[in-house]
């Protein structure tokens, strides 16, 4: 069993440190939310939406107790109607999160959210008649890395969808 150095520190503990100052201060939120964010949104808002920001009420109630925020949650396109329709289960989820009533309300936003997956950079070889016609137009080309590079500019022009 190994134990931790004395004074050694784990790199997330020392990012959320730097982090969560800013984020609270610019956005009302921490780096423990955005986190947990794909368990408290569950599967079926996970991969569209995002917490933005988290606006708390200035001054406190009446009689200067704590008011709940208002939460601004970025969604994709149709999906924020479901979301709409969920957003009771959801601010439980989050309350029960922060262990108090923290959001009383939140506040949909349609922007793009999720990271789209990265394209491969080296494209499917082409086949069939696409390929040949590709051999044709690089017949006069004499140097191995001119070729090279045609080859790869033609194979990712012509294997486009719709063309």
């Amino acid at each position: 069993m190994s134990y931790p150095r004395k004074g050694a520190k784990q790199i997330s503990e020392l990012a959320n440190g730097l982090i969560d100052p800013v984020l609270a201060r610019r956005a009302g939120i921490n780096t423990a939310l955005l986190g947990s964010w794909s368990e408290i949104a569950g599967e079926d808002f996970a991969d569209c939406t995002r917490p933005e920001k988290i606006a708390w009420a200035r001054g406190g109630g009446d009689d200067g107790s704590f008011r709940p925020g208002v939460l601004t949650i970025a969604c994709e396109g149709a999906r924020a109607l479901f979301l709409t329709h969920a957003q009771g289960e959801l601010i439980q989820r989050i309350n029960s999160f922060f262990g108090f009533a923290a959001v009383h309300q939140i506040r949909i936003v349609q922007k793009p959210v999720s990271n789209l997956a990265r394209r491969s950079r080296t494209p499917q070889p082409l086949k069939g008649e696409a390929a040949r016609k590709l051999e044709g137009m690089m017949e006069g080309i004499e140097g191995d890395k001119l070729r090279q590079a045609i080859q790869r500019l033609g194979t990712a022009v012509m294997g486009k969808r719709g063309r």
